[in-house]
């Protein structure tokens, strides 16, 4: 039997389900697009506006941790580290505001990006310094999220040219819907993944290779994709069964809000254990770069 749990208030997250609610016909006669849509928009609501995350102005620790999607560890740790200014004291009880959740958002969502806690301290006193983060971290996107990881960006056929500027490669990705031409725009369905292929390309690598790449690392990413997600499906599954009527929306609200929160920590860790198998590699990698290229004149000298 599910455990029982608090039921909050969700303002627009019901808000999209009372739609779907009320046009039953709508939504099996359009099918796959309404749906699509309706899913969208329940993400980006739980993201935006999550169960129980309406601001006060005045929080205690664990209110703090709890709507800024964090733990009263983590809160401690970065007060300590001097990433969060000291709560104010209320006799015995420390109160944060709504500067510390902004501010906590703001860390937490660097730390899920990759950076160490010695970065974000220095891009916090660039900020504090009226240095421009919002241009190195979209810092909108940082306060209050988004559900997709990408957005597509459209462009003119000539724009799309200049970007891809292999038309071999060009093909290879409309093949692989990366992108999708129609008459003369370009929607280009991964910008940072191109961004990132023409980054690369600086360095002397092809658009095939790393098409290639792509290709290869895809089938492993989905297979972690799938492993990460069924843990949250068998969390969702002692709520949701099939055949049987759906919950109450607060409680579909708080599942889905549950699963942005899973998402977030799963990009989180895999990034983490990703990065920190790629350093060793190329530790490795270099080291016996090196030891070839100490041990090849000793060789030359012997003959």
């Amino acid at each position: 039997m599910a455990p029982e749990r608090p039921r909050p208030p969700v303002g627009p997250i019901a808000s999209v389900l009372a739609n779907l609610r009320r046009a039953p016909h709508r939504v099996r006669r359009q099918g796959r697009d309404v749906l699509e849509s309706a899913v969208a928009q329940l993400f980006d609501a739980a993201v935006r506006h999550p169960p129980g995350a309406e601001v006060s102005g005045e929080y205690r620790i664990d209110d703090l941790a709890r709507i800024a999607g964090t733990t009263t560890r983590n809160i401690r740790v970065y007060r300590d580290r001097g990433l969060l200014p000291p709560p104010v004291r209320i006799g015995r009880i420390a109160v944060f505001n709504d500067t510390h959740l902004t501010r906590l958002r703001l860390i937490t969502s660097m730390l899920d990006r990759g950076y160490n806690i010695a970065h974000v301290h220095e891009m916090l006193s660039a900020w504090e310094e009226g240095k421009n983060l919002g241009d190195v971290l979209g810092l909108e996107t940082a306060l209050i999220g988004t559900w997709a990881a990408e957005k597509p960006a459209t462009m003119t056929r000539a724009d799309a040219d200049r970007l891809v500027d292999d038309p071999k490669a060009f093909d290879r990705l409309v093949e692989r819907q990366l992108l999708r031409v129609e008459n003369d725009t370009v929607t280009v369905m991964r910008p940072k993944l191109i961004e990132a292929f023409n980054e690369i390309r600086t360095y002397g690598i092809g658009y095939d290779t790393l098409i290639d790449l792509h290709e290869q690392v895809v089938p492993h990413i989905d297979e972690i994709s799938r492993l990460l997600v069924q843990a949250g499906a068998e969390h969702v599954g002692a709520y949701i069964k099939p055949g049987e009527g759906l919950p109450a929306d607060t409680e579909v609200a708080e599942l889905i809000t549950m699963l942005v929160r899973f998402r977030t920590q799963a990009v989180a860790s895999v990034t983490a254990t990703l990065a920190a198998s790629i350093e060793s590699t190329i530790e490795a990698l270099v080291s016996r770069i090196l030891a070839d290229f100490i041990e090849k004149p000793a060789d030359s000298e012997s003959g």
